[in-house]
Formats: structure tokens, C-alpha cells, sequence
């Protein structure tokens, strides 16, 4: 092992660099011990005729990047962590992974991450300099300030970054981390002690921001969003932005200077839920309403009062946000608004008169929004900048133009001011609401008022999660509304009964591919049906034929064993389900109100008659359970006769969680792992 040392006055310090060659000699020094060859890993030679997740056979990068994972801790991990980890500090590891494309060390962070392989050392050696995202999520506990200081040291070409959950850091360490990742587009750090001192950094360091994630940072105020919108000037000095070792990319300012204004960040996606509701309650209303106005290019937003401020925004009610532009300091709302309003005039003149790409026209547009000199419009009008300002509020009070938002994606909503925000935003296409059971005060269930409020969205709306204590039945003429263009439909906390309409639900959106259902079971149990009056119907049920994820789960009490089998006909949905959607990957049935064995048991039996069917075929139609890659069937009276007839007949599947099905013993599912290569997870 060769090192590469500073001068003598920082020898071992973070300014060293260690170099690992790819390839030593046996050896002293954590050297390869010489001896006979090891034998082939029967294991590793099997995963060469594996496929991937979606079915395809695995690339010869993919099987390199497998095998880098499976040797990475008996070699270079072991190798580092014994000789150097607590040892030494250094700035740069000279080794093999500098060898590699920074995509490379991505992929391969990803996959140790996702496997559960990832440890300290390991992470030390994949940063490298080349490295462009970097995602700890699945590693949350590996992330401390140490980590964090050689990130800022190694990796400041960082695009992305993911701190999720990483609440061992403090303000301070964050601070001066981002400090020194100049050109991040996209930073997570969802669950993490962020506050206003870490935001102030990432407005003022993190110029180039695209995507910002702060949900569940409760140590942030609506109002300590306030920097990313240019809004909220402050001094350089008063919060940490970078540490000693960082280069400024910023002119340096004396600390007697004013106060530095900002212009926006270009964040085209910011989330922001679940965070402090701020000293009062109007504050997360004015804040959203603020950095809507001041944030040209947000597409997707997820914050507390955001359907409020757009309704806000569109009535021009300002004078509601006055207290509390004149607390924090910032531009009142009037001003924005107008600005605003002034951009986009303008930049719909320029598109009219010059050709070419619109987003590098946009880009110059919007460059120094908030510090323009005002008066040089006045000037053209030849008055005066108060007698202009004046001139202008009153032809826009008596104007009935609107100010149209690019929102795109929205979450955090509530059934109030839904129409203003369609209005608003003419090109939503994804909404998530949370809506209260009860009625407002002229009446009206709230799927009624959910319904009115997509009206204008009927058509376009792609995706639409709905958080409801309600009966299900009540959301039915929300999905008659917009059901016939949504892909992706969630369905959180509903409830049901034996007579819950859930075929109509399929039946008003046919073209899903994704649906999650999580539900509160019936309490009530379901009187015996016709049998004649069944089959009937079953001859004429809905598919599904483009979905590919299905969820429905039930709640259930911890300390019953099975479920109670109060909701019969739900069989008749499930096969339905399971049935009619040939392109289905992912599964997940838990502690069903009814019997699925049977469902499958009819389902599989109409696969084995269509195999037969169509053995000569050539393009014969994908069957049922074909593509199959993932089951969950928690808390169901599922056999493993069933499940190894699903093993046979879906060749792609690779997980399978039968975890407290009664119908199982200990005993099947250790000869099931021992004849299959699915893992197969029982508890």
C-alpha cells in the first residue's frame, strides 16, 4: 500500500491521498496471501444465467457491477478497514473505483445500498471525484459528520444528493456540506434536522437547484422557506456555508456589507410536507402563495395550504399576507404578483417576435428576477415610478386576467379553493388530497366537492392519490369525474362494505396501471349470494389490461390471527383483477376480508386451459400472472400447493412473502426454498 503525504505540517490530515492499486502482489500489508486457487463460487457462476428485475437477461456491466458487490468486502473493504479506516484520513483514495465512470460508482452505491452491503468503509472508498449522485437513503445510519466532511472534500461535482433520514447530522455539518456543492441540481434531505440556517446556505450556494426535498423537517417554519424565493436578504456571514477546505464560487463580501439579496432558485420541484405550521396560522398560506409567485418554474409542489394560496393568488386577496411579508421582511405579494404578471407579457411577446429554443429564451428571461430597475418601464411611459405603480394596480384590478401556474404535480391538498388551483393550473395532471369525513356547511358529502373541484381537470388528470376516512362509495362519482384518464389511482384509509362498489371503481378507470387500495375491512358480515346470479355476472366483468402494480390491503387487529371473511364477494373483484390483467408485476394482498386460494386456484386454472389453447400460437395474448415479479399475501389463507403452482407458471418471479399465512407450516416453506430459487419469506 502506497500513501502520498502532505507536507510535513499536515501529514495524515484530510490533505493526504492513499493510493490502492486494482492489482497487488502477494505480500505484506493487507497483501493477497499466495495459495491455492480458490474454487469457482457455484453461486456466482449460477447468477450469470439469472435475469434482471424486469425479465431481460442481465448486460455484462450489470453481471461486473454484481460481482464488484460480491467480492467488494472480502478485498478492498477488508483491505482499507483493517489498515487505514481509523488510522488515517484522507482527502483522495487513489484506487480501483477511480478507475471507473462516475455512473458506475452510482450504480454500484446503489446496489450495495439496496442489498444491504453498504458499510463505512466501503463508502469511503466509492466516493470519488468523478462521482455526479449520490444517493444514502437506504444507508441512513453510515451518514455522520465525518462522512459528511469527506463528501465535501472528495465529491463537489455532485449533481444529486440524497440525505434522507440522516438525523444524526446537525445544522452546522449540513451547512457546511452544501456549502461546498456549488452545482447540485437536485438535494434531498427529507427527515433530516434541516432548518432556516441550512435553506439560507442552499439558497445562497446551491445556485443551479432543481429539485429540493425538506418533507418532515420539523425544525422548518413555512416562513424559513421564504430564501428560495430571493425574498429573505441576509448577511453571508450568518450562517456556516462551507467548511475551510471548500472553494468559494461567490464574490467575497466584507462582513460590514449590507445585507446581500438573492434572486430565486431555478427549483422546478420542491417538496415540503409535514413540516412547523409556523407562529401563526396563516403562515403556511402566505409562504406557499409567496414562493409561487416568486419560483417561475415550479412544476411540482407538495406543501400545507397550497390550494388556499393559489385561490389567494387568484382573487388577489394580498392584503390577508401583509403582516406577514412586513414580519419576515420580504416583497409584499402585490408587488410579486405584478411582476410577475409583467414576465409573462413579456415573454409571450418575445416567443411571438423571435424564433428559437424556448427554454434558453426562457432562461435569459427570467435571469436577475426581483432586481430590475422598475423604473425604466416608467421611464418608456414617461412618468414617474409611483405614478407608474399606481397606473398599473388599478388597469390589473380592473382587469380580469388570472396568473396561470405551471404546476404540474401537486400534493397536500384539501377539498377547499380546489377549483381556484385548476384554474390556476391548467396543466395538472397529478393531485394528491387529504379530505376530512363529514359534510361542509351547505351539506355536501366531501367526494361531492372533490368531484366539483376536478371538473376542470376531467380529461387530463393522470394521477390521483385520495386520503379518506370515508365509505369508498362516496369517492365513486370522483373516479366517474376522472377516471377515464388516470394511470396511477391511491386510495388510502377508506372504508368498506360487503356492498362497496369496487367493480364500478374498475370499471371508471380502464386504462390504470398502477392501483393502491389500503382500506378498513367491513364490520358487517356479507349475507349468502346467489350462486346462478354469480356466474352471470362474472361472464361480463371489467378488465384492467394495462395494470401493472395492484395493492389492496386491509387493517387488521394484531392480535387475530386470520381476518374475518366478512366480504365474500370480493373473490369476484380479485379474479377479476388477477385475471384480466395480463402485464401485472407487482402484488400485494394482505389480510383479505374473503378466501384468496381459491381466487388463484381459478385464476391458475385458466392460465393452464389458455396455455393450451394457444401452445401452437405465435401471437397468442400475454396470460395471467406471466410477468409476474412480486407477491405479498400477508395474513391470507393462501397453500403452498398454490404458491408453488404460481412458482411454475411465472417465470420472472423472484419474490414471494407468504408471512402469517395459517395455511403454511415451517416444514413447506424449507422444502419450497430448497426446490426454488424464489425467495420465499415466511414468519
Amino acid at each position: 500500500m502506497q500513501t502520498e503525504e502532505a507536507p510535513s505540517s499536515h501529514r495524515h490530515s484530510i490533505n493526504s491521498c492513499l493510493e490502492m492499486p486494482l492489482f497487488r502482489a502477494p505480500g505484506k500489508h493487507g497483501g493477497v496471501k499466495a495459495g491455492p486457487r480458490r474454487k469457482r463460487n457455484k453461486e456466482w457462476m449460477g447468477s450469470c444465467r439469472k435475469t434482471d428485475e424486469d425479465g431481460s437477461v442481465l448486460s455484462l456491466t450489470r453481471l461486473c457491477l454484481l460481482s464488484l458487490a460480491e467480492n467488494m468486502k472480502e478485498v478492498w473493504v477488508k483491505d482499507y478497514a483493517d489498515n487505514y479506516l481509523d488510522h488515517f484520513s484522507f482527502r483522495y483514495i487513489m484506487g480501483p473505483f477511480n478507475l471507473l465512470p462516475g455512473e458506475l460508482v452510482e450504480d454500484l452505491t446503489l446496489l450495495l445500498g439496496s442489498r444491504r452491503q453498504m458499510s463505512r468503509a466501503a463508502l469511503h472508498l466509492l466516493l470519488v471525484p468523478q462521482l455526479r449522485g449520490l444517493s444514502l437513503e437506504k444507508c441512513p445510519g453510515l451518514v455522520n459528520s465525518a462522512l459528511c466532511a469527506h463528501i465535501a472534500a472528495r465529491c463537489q461535482a455532485l449533481w444529486s444528493l440524497d440525505l434522507s433520514a440522516a438525523q444524526q447530522l446537525s445544522s452546522k455539518v449540513l451547512s457546511e456540506t452544501l456549502g461546498c456543492l456549488p452545482v447540485l441540481r437536485s438535494l434531498s434531505l427529507a427527515g433530516t434536522p434541516c432548518d432556516r440556517c441550512v435553506i439560507r446556505t442552499i439558497a445562497q450556494r446551491c445556485r443551479f437547484l432543481r429539485h429540493l426535498d425538506i418533507s418532515r423537517c420539523h425544525l422548518l417554519s413555512p416562513a424559513a422557506l421564504l430564501p428560495l424565493g430571493g425574498g429573505a436578504s441576509f448577511s453571508p456571514s450568518s450562517c456556516p456555508s462551507r467548511s475551510p477546505g471548500c472553494p468559494s464560487t461567490s464574490p467575497s463580501v466584507s462582513s460590514s456589507s449590507p445585507p446581500a439579496p438573492l434572486s430565486p432558485l431555478p427549483l422546478c420541484s420542491l417538496l415540503a410536507l409535514d413540516i412547523d405550521f409556523g407562529e401563526q396560522e396563516g403562515d403556511p398560506v402566505a409562504a406557499a402563495a409567496y414562493l409561487l409567485l416568486s419560483l417561475p418554474y415550479l412544476e411540482r409542489v407538495a406543501m400545507e395550504g397550497l390550494a388556499q394560496a393559489c385561490c389567494l393568488i387568484q382573487e388577489k386577496q394580498f392584503g390577508q399576507t401583509e403582516e406577514f411579508t412586513s414580519r419576515e421582511g420580504v416583497p409584499q405579494l402585490w408587488d410579486l404578483w405584478r411582476e410577475r404578471k409583467s414576465k409573462d407579457s413579456l415573454r409571450k411577446k418575445r416567443e411571438g417576435a423571435v424564433a428559437g429554443d424556448e427554454d434558453e429564451e426562457e432562461r435569459t428571461l427570467w435571469e436577475g428576477y426581483g432586481s430590475e430597475n422598475e423604473e425604466e418601464t416608467s421611464r418608456d411611459e414617461g412618468l414617474s415610478r409611483p405614478q407608474a405603480e399606481e397606473k398599473s394596480r388599478e388597469g390589473v384590478l380592473l382587469s380580469d386576467e388570472r396568473l396561470i401556474l405551471r404546476l404540474k404535480d401537486v400534493k397536500g391538498l384539501s377539498c377547499d379553493s380546489l377549483g381556484s388551483l385548476s384554474r390556476a393550473c391548467p396543466d395538472l395532471c397529478s393531485i394528491s388530497v387529504n379530505i376530512d369525513d363529514g359534510e361542509d356547511t351547505r351539506g355536501r358529502s366531501q367526494g361531492s366537492l372533490l368531484a366539483a373541484g376536478l371538473q376542470a381537470c376531467s380529461g387530463q388528470l393522470q394521477s390521483l392519490t385520495v386520503h379518506y376516512p370515508g365509505p369508498l362509495v362516496e369517492l365513486l362519482p370522483v373516479l366517474q369525474v376522472a377516471g377515464s384518464s388516470l394511470v396511477s389511482l391511491t386510495l388510502e384509509g377508506v372504508q368498506t362494505s360487503p356492498h362497496t362498489p369496487l367493480l364500478e371503481v374498475i370499471k371508471a378507470c380502464p386504462g390504470l396501471r398502477d392501483l393502491h387500495i389500503s382500506a378498513e375491512p367491513p364490520s358487517t358480515p356479507q349475507e349468502a349470494e346467489d350462486e346462478e346470479e354469480n356466474q352471470r355476472e362474472e361472464r361480463d366483468l371489467p378488465q384492467l389490461p394495462h395494470l401493472c402494480s395492484l395493492t389492496l390491503n386491509f387493517s387488521y387487529e394484531h392480535s387475530q390471527m386470520k381476518p374475518v371473511m366478512s366480504w365474500m364477494s370480493l373473490k369476484k373483484v380479485l379474479k377479476c383483477l388477477l385475471a384480466g390483467s395480463p402485464l401485472l408485476e407487482k402484488i400485494s394482498l394482505v389480510s383479505l376480508p374473503c378466501p384468496l386460494n381459491c381466487v388463484l386456484q381459478d385464476v391458475l386454472s385458466v392460465l393452464d386451459l389458455d396455455l393450451n389453447l394457444f401452445a401452437e400460437a405465435t401471437d397468442s395474448p400475454p396470460m395471467p400472472l406471466a410477468r409476474l415479479q412480486r407477491i405479498d399475501m400477508l395474513r391470507t389463507d393462501v397453500e403452498m400447493i398454490t404458491v408453488k403452482s404460481i412458482m411454475q407458471r411465472s417465470k420472472r418471479l423472484k419474490n414471494v412473502d407468504v408471512s402469517y399465512c395459517w395455511q403454511i407450516s415451517n416444514l413447506e416453506v424449507v422444502d419450497c426454498k430448497m426446490s426454488s430459487k424464489v425467495k420465499v419469506v415466511w414468519l
